[in-house]
Protein backbone atom coordinates (compact mmCIF):
# COMPACT_ATOMS: atom_id res chain seq x y z
CA UNK A 1 0.00 0.00 0.00
CA UNK A 2 1.12 3.35 -0.58
CA UNK A 3 0.33 6.89 0.34
CA UNK A 4 -2.45 8.10 -2.24
CA UNK A 5 -3.25 11.74 -1.33
CA UNK A 6 -4.07 13.21 1.91
CA UNK A 7 -7.27 15.84 2.66
CA UNK A 8 -8.21 18.26 5.21
CA UNK A 9 -11.49 16.62 6.58
CA UNK A 10 -12.10 12.75 7.63
CA UNK A 11 -15.22 13.09 5.23
CA UNK A 12 -13.49 13.64 2.20
CA UNK A 13 -10.85 11.10 2.96
CA UNK A 14 -13.61 8.94 3.57
CA UNK A 15 -15.55 9.69 0.21
CA UNK A 16 -11.25 9.22 -1.53
CA UNK A 17 -11.45 5.86 -0.13
CA UNK A 18 -14.82 4.52 -0.72
CA UNK A 19 -13.78 5.40 -4.70
CA UNK A 20 -10.49 3.35 -4.08
CA UNK A 21 -10.50 -0.92 -5.46
CA UNK A 22 -8.56 -3.01 -3.47
CA UNK A 23 -6.83 -2.78 0.35
CA UNK A 24 -7.92 1.09 1.52
CA UNK A 25 -6.43 2.64 4.88
CA UNK A 26 -7.18 5.95 6.54
CA UNK A 27 -5.07 7.51 9.08
CA UNK A 28 -5.05 10.37 10.33
CA UNK A 29 -2.46 12.71 11.41
CA UNK A 30 -1.98 15.83 14.04
CA UNK A 31 0.32 18.26 13.97
CA UNK A 32 -0.18 21.56 16.48
CA UNK A 33 -4.58 22.32 16.66
CA UNK A 34 -4.90 20.83 12.67
CA UNK A 35 -5.26 17.10 11.60
CA UNK A 36 -4.67 15.55 8.32
CA UNK A 37 -6.07 12.57 7.13
CA UNK A 38 -3.84 9.90 4.81
CA UNK A 39 -5.61 7.41 2.67
CA UNK A 40 -3.36 4.65 1.71
CA UNK A 41 -4.24 1.85 -0.94
CA UNK A 42 -2.77 -0.05 -4.04
CA UNK A 43 -1.24 2.51 -6.86
CA UNK A 44 -3.00 1.58 -9.90
CA UNK A 45 -3.74 3.95 -12.59
CA UNK A 46 -7.92 3.04 -11.73
CA UNK A 47 -7.60 4.36 -8.16
CA UNK A 48 -5.38 7.30 -9.26
CA UNK A 49 -8.13 7.96 -11.78
CA UNK A 50 -11.03 7.43 -9.32
CA UNK A 51 -8.83 10.21 -6.88
CA UNK A 52 -8.78 12.37 -9.97
CA UNK A 53 -5.05 12.51 -9.73
CA UNK A 54 -2.20 13.65 -12.34
CA UNK A 55 -4.43 15.12 -15.19
CA UNK A 56 -6.22 11.75 -15.50
CA UNK A 57 -9.50 12.82 -15.88
CA UNK A 58 -8.45 14.80 -19.06
CA UNK A 59 -6.21 12.68 -20.31
CA UNK A 60 -8.88 10.43 -20.79
CA UNK A 61 -11.26 13.77 -21.99
CA UNK A 62 -8.89 14.06 -25.20
CA UNK A 63 -7.81 10.81 -25.79
CA UNK A 64 -11.43 10.14 -26.43
CA UNK A 65 -11.71 12.78 -29.23
CA UNK A 66 -7.64 12.48 -30.18
CA UNK A 67 -9.25 12.61 -34.21
CA UNK A 68 -9.75 16.36 -33.56
CA UNK A 69 -6.91 17.37 -31.81
CA UNK A 70 -5.45 20.64 -32.57
CA UNK A 71 -1.90 22.00 -31.35
CA UNK A 72 -2.65 22.82 -27.78
CA UNK A 73 -4.40 19.37 -27.45
CA UNK A 74 -0.87 18.13 -28.80
CA UNK A 75 0.82 20.04 -26.23
CA UNK A 76 -1.67 19.42 -23.20
CA UNK A 77 -1.02 15.49 -23.86
CA UNK A 78 2.67 16.24 -23.63
CA UNK A 79 2.56 17.66 -20.62
CA UNK A 80 0.24 15.14 -19.26
CA UNK A 81 2.72 12.04 -20.31
CA UNK A 82 5.33 14.13 -18.75
CA UNK A 83 3.74 13.66 -15.22
CA UNK A 84 2.29 10.54 -16.09
CA UNK A 85 5.97 8.80 -16.69
CA UNK A 86 7.18 10.30 -12.55
CA UNK A 87 4.21 8.75 -11.36
CA UNK A 88 4.69 5.55 -13.35
CA UNK A 89 8.53 5.30 -12.19
CA UNK A 90 7.20 6.17 -8.58
CA UNK A 91 4.58 3.37 -8.28
CA UNK A 92 6.52 1.21 -10.58
CA UNK A 93 3.54 1.29 -13.29
CA UNK A 94 3.70 1.00 -16.82
CA UNK A 95 1.70 3.52 -18.87
CA UNK A 96 -0.76 1.88 -21.55
CA UNK A 97 0.52 1.96 -24.85
CA UNK A 98 -2.77 3.25 -25.91
CA UNK A 99 -2.32 6.79 -23.87
CA UNK A 100 0.52 7.95 -25.97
Amino acid sequence: MHLLNTYDTKDDADDAAAALKGLVRVASERDDTSTIYNVFGEATWANLYSLKMYNLVNLKNLLERRSQWADSDLVQHGQILQGLERVAKKYQLTIPSHWK
